[in-house]
């Protein structure tokens, strides 16, 4: 993939933090318990975040994380060249040490208009778009469910 395990933890984390209530602290073990990521894992990713501006940590029984910047600022590129390093996403696909239009590599100008594509994606794409699109899924899904179930039945009583 373009970007590694830790930037997707890193991506699923923000997202988890920006459905919660502004300035809220989250403990790392609790977004790890609802986002099915191994909790010591997501401590140091996070704690790597909060070093690069990106959340806001306060250590004891009230602290946790939470976002530094507005949920719309943050894009998914942000996250992962915190994550990953600026050169992660530009690495080469096929595992060659250098990629460019100089260097022979079997995948490069097939692979690049795709890169080019994702990267865009990943610089427009912001935690609060993906927070967002979650949410109206999950009402979506709620409500067929619901349909699914039928109307509630009412009770009744002698």
């Amino acid at each position: 993939m373009i970007y590694s395990k830790s930037a997707e933890y890193a991506i699923r984390a923000l997202v988890h933090l920006a459905g919660q209530p502004e300035g809220q602290f989250i403990l790392a073990r609790n977004i790890a318990h609802s986002e099915a990521i191994p909790a010591h894992f997501l401590a140091k990713i996070l704690q790597q975040l909060a070093k690069r501006g990106l959340l806001r940590s306060v250590k004891g029984q009230a602290g946790g994380f939470t976002l530094r910047q507005p949920a719309t600022t943050i894009s998914l590129l942000k996250i992962v060249e915190a994550v990953d390093g600026e050169e992660g996403c530009r690495r080469c696909i096929a595992g060659m040490s250098e990629c460019s239009d100089e260097t022979v590599c079997p995948m490069h100008d097939s692979w690049k208009g795709l890169r080019s594509r994702i990267m865009e994606y990943l610089e427009r794409t912001s935690i609060e778009d993906l927070a967002s699109a979650l949410e109206q899924k999950r009402r979506l899904l709620e409500t067929q469910h619901s349909q699914r179930r039928g109307p509630a039945r009412k009770s009744v009583s002698h």
